[in-house]
């Protein structure tokens, strides 16, 4: 039993792990992969897809067989995404590179395997960083650019002889799959901001202003209006003896966190506590006619987490789901600054953030990656840039430059073999990733 084997593995050696697996097999063994990788899928005897969505959305086999007999025209978004998969660029264009385009240079890098390295990023573009692991991506990344980049940068500095192009840059965003709340008082509502807006929501209603009920009533981490018994946690935590301790559902209030007279005051024949149960894809409409609760749940719909609720804990999303809500958060937060400027008539520079994402699609399915490849997208149309470590194929062939680390790990990396278009990199003689990205490249539908 296996669960994705392939997390972090360059393509070249995922087809060594392929060859393991098949080799266990033929020398008479049951092999039970879980697995979003596509070559994996593809070299699998059986198929067995479920969904045909994420959370509430499934739980049901919607396909069963290989590759090429699961049907791409049913429920299942994996046997599509196989049968006919993404071409490349999804948008139909790269953006350019040429004269006009702004650069941050940085000469003379050193740290650890990156020895004297000159390397050029993009601004306003969709940069990918590829190579075999340990070939010394994560290091150019922590070590040198976010450094480098940061407002707070040396002029002088051991770690790279000279740094042009970062001036424009007013915040670096480092987004990983780390937890973004480790108690159950944090929530998809909180982190997103939405509980702020929902508490003044409720305490703007007539009856709630009746009541003498204000925003901080509808708070359950403090205020008034929270159980006494449970401090508005909804649950009541129980030290055993000899065992870890147990959270139990708070008798007083049910596991509802108010108190009742709070939970009486209804928006639309829902309270407060109700709201929190909505999924984002049906808070979206619900709340569509106040843009600061619906424009984030909206952006959580399109980029694949609508099945979230509101009120969902954070210490039970998945560092995938994690990661996508902090890139959500950040389209958000500017869609709404946006929206805000132009509803005062203010004319606005916007803000030019570097967000610097490591291995973005571990743990994500096909459809997912399409998602993630949007939303990056999306950054980008946003008057940001994006620089990303992967070893998907997708996501390397999607981007507009292409940056590859190698040949080997170690000492024996730390080099740029080759740069450019996804396209020009995959000419490359001497780059382990080229092989790959070309066959990629030249991929069609279903045969």
């Amino acid at each position: 039993m296996l669960d994705e084997p392939t997390i972090g593995l360059h393509p070249r050696d995922n087809q060594k792990l392929l060859g393991i697996l098949r080799d266990l097999r033929d020398r008479g063994n049951s092999l039970v992969v879980v697995e979003h990788d596509e070559d994996t899928m593809r070299a699998a005897d059986h198929i067995i897809d479920l969904g045909p969505g994420a959370g509430i959305h499934g739980g049901e086999i919607v396909a069963q067989g290989t590759w090429k007999e699961i049907d791409s025209k049913g429920r299942s978004a994996t046997a599509r995404l196989l049968g006919e998969p993404i071409q490349h660029p999804a948008r139909g264009h790269r953006r350019p590179i040429d004269s006009s385009t702004s650069w941050i240079k940085i000469k003379g890098a050193k740290a650890r395997n990156i020895t004297g390295m000159d390397v050029s990023i993009p601004l306003h573009r969709l940069t990918a960083l590829s190579g075999v692991s340990g070939s010394g991506k994560s290091t150019l990344v922590r070590e040198i650019l976010i450094p480098a980049t940061s407002p707070e940068r040396s002029r002088k500095d051991s770690r790279w002889e000279s740094v042009r192009g970062a001036d424009s840059i007013d915040r670096v965003v480092e987004v990983d799959q780390s937890p973004i709340g480790k108690t159950p008082r944090s929530t998809v509502a909180t982190y997103l901001g939405l509980m702020d807006d929902l508490r003044n929501l409720f305490a703007a209603l007539p009856i709630s202003k009746q009541s003498g009920f204000t925003a901080s009533h509808f708070s359950h981490n403090a205020g008034p209006g929270r159980c006494p018994a449970c401090d508005g946690a909804g649950t009541i935590r129980v030290q055993m003896s000899f065992l870890p301790p147990a959270d139990v559902r708070c008798e007083e209030c049910n596991g509802m966190r108010w108190k009742p007279e709070i939970l009486a005051i209804r928006y639309r024949d829902i309270s407060i506590q109700q709201a929190l149960t909505l999924s984002a894809e049906k808070a979206a409409e619900f709340f569509a006619p106040h843009p600061r609760i619906a424009t984030p749940c909206r952006l959580m719909t399109e980029t694949g987490l609508g099945y979230l609720q509101l009120g969902q804990t954070s210490p039970t999303l998945s560092g995938g789901e994690a990661q996508r809500l902090k890139l959500v958060t950040e389209l958000a937060s500017a869609q709404i600054a946006a929206d805000h400027a132009h509803a005062k008539g203010r004319a606005r520079r916007p803000a030019h953030h570097l967000f610097l994402l490591e291995e973005p699609t571990v743990g994500l399915h096909l459809e997912d990656v399409r998602r993630l490849l949007d939303l990056m997208h999306r950054l980008v149309e946003s008057g940001h840039s994006v620089v990303v470590i992967e070893h998907h194929l997708d996501v390397l062939a999607e981007a507009d430059y292409l940056i590859d680390i190698g040949p080997e790990s170690g000492e024996a990396g730390g080099t740029i073999m080759a740069q450019g278009t996804p396209e020009q990199v995959a000419t490359s003689k001497t780059s382990r990733t080229a092989p790959f990205l070309r066959t990629h490249l030249g991929r069609k539908g279903k045969s």
